[in-house]
């Protein structure tokens, strides 16, 4: 007979969750850098959606093999720990080379790379939060990962603002216009990106499989081919509150990916008046997207330790249902303010939907997945938010000079519509019971 999980303390939960500091300071340097740095090398506004298609698609091939993979691998280091380490490592060197690059192709061929190894770590990183608590703690550690996406980001948007706090230059360029404090704080996330995953591993080691557990694990074939096998058994089986939350998914990252990549060149516009790239202007608005976005995620942070007992007691369909519809609002205010402290406030919404986005979602999942696979089912959940991000790459170049009028404010316009959107379509899930052993 299995033994049993262990109720885990709320401060291991959060040791095991240290790793997604330095994920998420990754991501958050991305979010807030890509665009300006591609802008630095000189790309065109029209064509920015393109330049971000590393994410999109290696998560959408990367995230399920490596799920899969995970669910079937037996190694003295542990189930998901080979994949962490290799993740982390990888990503620190992406983070490393990425403000050196000297031309937009080098930068855009780093960010496959940072994005790959990225998703090596994070699907087996979600099933390692659901192989080791019992389904009673989901939400706490799920929402405790959440609050380190918020932590992570935060840091990572308001470093260049706090080196230039410290006394660095904010105008001190290299020779392709890329500030000096956006290339240390690459550095500081090169070092983070495997710090905080060592720690985790070492603080909270993953649960050993028992003999049964290994057993059934040998029993299925191995190599490339039973793993796409896998995946598309999974794909076919996909219980149905998974299928619902595509919809969700398709609308919340749709409008994200918009947000992410248009923010800088929206406020840049509507409270520094400037579209030039290699003005003073432009940098700033930088800078101020750094303290906005910092102080958005460090709401996620604590909004998401406020979004448990929310969740427990309204359920996690209509907590993220109030999370998005609030930050759709927001988003839709945003081009409508042209004082920067003002946009603190749709930034409180814009915390709390982002603590949600990466919360409940998963939460709503956990309990409609079979253990053995746990893994690959993370791995395709992630197709819900990468297939959105490709979709808008490939779809928003096309109506940005027309039905957008070629103006940034408008692309933040529409994430807000579609936040409601998906608002709406997650009032419709259906959520099963939980099917664990």
């Amino acid at each position: 007979m299995k033994i049993p999980k262990p109720l885990l303390s709320f401060w291991q939960i959060v040791n095991m969750n240290v790793g997604f500091l330095g994920i998420q300071f990754s991501f958050g340097l991305q979010q807030s850098n890509m665009s300006p740095i591609y802008k630095y090398l000189g790309a065109s506004e029209a064509n920015l959606p393109y330049l971000w298609l590393a994410g999109p698609i290696t998560g959408l091939i990367v995230q399920p093999i490596i799920g899969a993979m995970s669910d079937r691998t037996v190694s003295r280091w542990g189930r998901r720990t080979p994949y962490f380490l290799i993740g982390a490592l990888l990503c620190s060197l992406g983070l490393f080379l990425m403000p050196f690059s000297p031309t937009l192709w080098m930068a855009a061929s780093l960010l496959w790379i940072l994005d790959a190894a990225s998703n090596v770590t994070m699907e087996p990183y979600r099933a390692y939060i659901s192989d080791k608590l019992q389904p009673s703690q989901h939400s706490v550690g799920f929402l405790t990962q959440s609050a380190f996406t918020g932590l992570g980001q935060t840091l990572a948007y308001l470093t260049p603002s706090l080196l230039v706090y410290a006394g660095m230059n904010k105008d001190a360029v290299n020779g392709n216009n890329i500030p000096y404090i956006v290339i240390i704080a690459f550095m500081i996330g090169a070092v983070l990106s495997i710090a905080s995953i060592l720690w985790s591993l070492k603080t909270s080691p993953e649960i050993p499989l028992d003999a049964q557990e290994i057993a059934e694990i040998n029993r299925h074939p191995k190599g490339w081919l039973a793993t796409i096998s896998e995946i598309y058994r999974a794909i076919i089986e996909m219980p149905v509150t998974m299928r619902q939350l595509a919809l969700v998914k398709l609308f919340q990252w749709y409008a994200m990916f918009c947000y992410w990549q248009y923010i800088v060149l929206s406020i840049a516009n509507t409270i520094y008046g400037t579209h030039d790239q290699a003005s003073v202007g432009f940098r700033d608005a930088g800078l101020l997207n750094g303290k906005v976005g910092a102080f958005y995620n460090f709401i996620a942070f604590i909004g998401a330790f406020a979004l448990i007992p929310m969740a427990r007691r309204y359920g996690a369909k209509y907590s993220h249902a109030v999370c998005l519809s609030l930050a759709g609002l927001g988003m839709l205010c945003i081009p409508m303010i042209h004082t920067p402290w003002l946009l603190l406030i749709p930034m409180v919404a814009i915390g709390l939907a982002w603590a949600s986005i990466m919360g409940n979602p998963y939460i709503m999942l956990a309990g409609s997945i079979p253990a053995e696979r746990t893994g690959v089912y993370m791995g395709i959940f992630n197709m819900f938010i990468v297939i959105p991000m490709i979709i808008q790459i490939f779809t928003l170049p096309l109506f940005y000079d027309s039905w957008l009028s070629g103006n940034p404010e408008n692309v933040i316009r529409l994430a807000g519509a579609l936040l409601v959107c998906a608002a709406v379509a997650v009032t419709f899930v259906k959520i099963q019971a939980p099917t664990r052993s």
